[in-house]
């Protein structure tokens, strides 16, 4: 097998997600060509990277799409994994991974490096954890060389991991936990994670094999929550394990004090049954180490604790990268609702005072700590049910408090389309029958000043599904139109 070329072409799945939009910037600083793939290509072009890359847009089930986005790699990058995927997930990822094997082997591909996690050898692994052991072994047993790269938790501003850590630290001085707080476990910070992924792809020899990262030091788990504070500058926390391991109960509990909502809460417990300590040969071994050496994990969290005093979130642990199906397909036209049963809330104000600039600041500020310009009660409520149905309620916030991409998550909501200055169309992803969009607009108004436009769109399933709406036409009645008269108002506010 010929060596990887000094300028290597990568192919980078999963690209919108958590590590792959963060590893296609290092990947490029590298000196790699690099081609992308997710199920969306929109969402891949509002990163900062696309013009820097080749995009394609495949899932990764589609043998032919797979055929067409591997053709003349040299290394293909897999990461797409589905977390909290629903019923069946273990079955869509092998078939992913065998057509990723069989695709790359077609075309020459010289290399896959993919993430995995780090896990014992002789334990019955959990559901999640055994589906990633399961995908790395049908890569294995391709024909292209594979590099696993193992890893636990991942230290960085946005994961999961870290966030899961950073709320159950700030939220709760004495936390009651399961017995498996008392894991040994050891953390890698993201910073290692993309320098050793970038290594593995672009390294020139010809490498192979299952080898793990960290910082250098094993912990247990109720040491994360613990050092984290003292990081943080909070008061000592305290951590009482008890005597059950409880990965259910203890996943709906980390879903209802964090933005993790429990259908992806409840697998990372599941997964933390187990102690997650290097076993496996380090990848230092082949490839250089960061410089300076693994990034302890007390700097891993001060790093992650600046990033998000700074706002400078490039991704999130939400970001599109699973194969998930989608809670609405995209908004169709207008004409295309005939012989569909829709129900639609409209608004359209004028105001002379507000310029058409203020008043696309204020819908693409929208969200988060910046609240919905509605009746914070009520908004509060919604919130409420749909966490307590499993959804993600109020409590993803958004990535950036100033600026929206296609693919971001906002609360319950996700970013379909953006019109930048004219018009944003948001997706909802909240627990209910049917399926929802609400779309906030800006027009120069004649004579001056501006119209604001605001849609919300509602196709419900069946019976309930209108049940649900009527049910909650009333709220709508208050909420809507004190959501159109208060972005005008701020955006008077902000144009004084």
């Amino acid at each position: 097998m010929p060596q990887i070329p000094e300028n290597p072409r990568v192919l980078v799945t999963g690209a919108s997600g958590y590590i792959g939009g963060r590893l296609v910037p290092e990947l490029l600083e590298a000196g790699a060509r690099v081609r992308v793939t997710g199920r969306h290509a929109d969402s891949l072009r509002a990163w900062d990277w696309s013009d820097r890359v080749e995009i394609a847009e495949a899932d990764l089930s589609d043998r032919m799409a797979v055929r067409r986005a591997v053709e003349g790699m040299d290394v293909v990058v897999f990461l797409v994994h589905a977390m909290g995927g629903g019923k069946g997930y273990a079955d869509r990822e092998a078939r992913m991974a065998r057509i990723v094997a069989d695709e790359t082997a077609r075309a020459g591909v010289r290399r896959i490096v993919y993430l995995s996690g780090i896990h014992p050898e002789t334990e019955e692994l959990s559901e999640h954890m055994a589906s990633r052991e399961q995908v790395a072994r049908i890569l294995r047993e391709g024909r292209t060389p594979v590099v696993v790269v193992q890893a636990a938790t991942v230290i960085g501003a946005g994961s999961a991991s870290f966030e899961i850590i950073r709320h159950l630290a700030e939220r709760l001085p004495v936390m009651p936990a399961p017995r498996w707080v008392d894991n040994r476990i050891e953390p890698v910070a993201i910073a290692d994670v993309l320098h050793y992924l970038t290594a593995a792809a672009t390294a020139p020899d010809d490498i192979a094999g299952t080898y793990d990262v960290g910082c250098g030091e094993v912990l247990r788990f109720r040491d994360l929550l613990t050092r984290y504070a003292e990081v943080a500058g909070l008061r000592r926390r305290r951590v009482i394990p008890l005597p059950v391991p409880a990965p259910l109960l203890s996943g709906l509990w980390i879903g209802v004090v964090t933005p993790v909502p429990a259908r992806t809460a409840i697998p990372l417990a599941q997964s933390m049954q187990h102690e997650a300590v290097p076993h496996d040969r380090p990848l230092s071994d082949v490839v250089p180490a960061p410089e300076g050496g693994a990034t302890s994990y007390e700097d891993a969290v001060r790093a992650a604790i600046a990033s998000q005093k700074a706002g400078d979130l490039a991704s999130t642990w939400d970001d599109d990268d699973t194969m998930d199906t989608d809670p609405a397909a995209p908004l169709p036209p207008d004409p295309d609702w005939a012989g569909h049963t829709v129900y639609t809330d409209e608004r359209e104000r004028t105001d002379p005072a507000a310029t058409p600039e203020a008043v696309w600041t204020v819908i693409e500020g929208i969200g988060g700590r910046n609240g919905w310009y509605s009746t914070p009660t009520l908004w509060w409520l919604r919130g409420v049910m749909d966490r307590a149905l499993g959804g993600y309620g109020l409590a993803r916030g958004r990535r950036d408090p100033r600026r929206l991409r296609v693919g971001d998550a906002l609360d319950w909501w996700r970013v379909e389309a953006i019109e930048p200055g004219e018009r944003l169309t948001l997706r909802a992803e909240m627990r209910m029958s049917g399926r929802a969009w609400l779309q906030l607009g800006v027009t120069p108004a004649e004579g001056g000043g501006s119209t604001y436009h605001q849609r919300a769109v509602y196709f419900p399933d069946g019976l309930i599904g209108r049940l649900y709406w009527w049910a909650i036409f009333p709220f709508h009645a208050l909420v809507f139109p004190a959501m159109a008269r208060n972005i005008l108002k701020a955006a008077r506010t902000a144009k004084g």
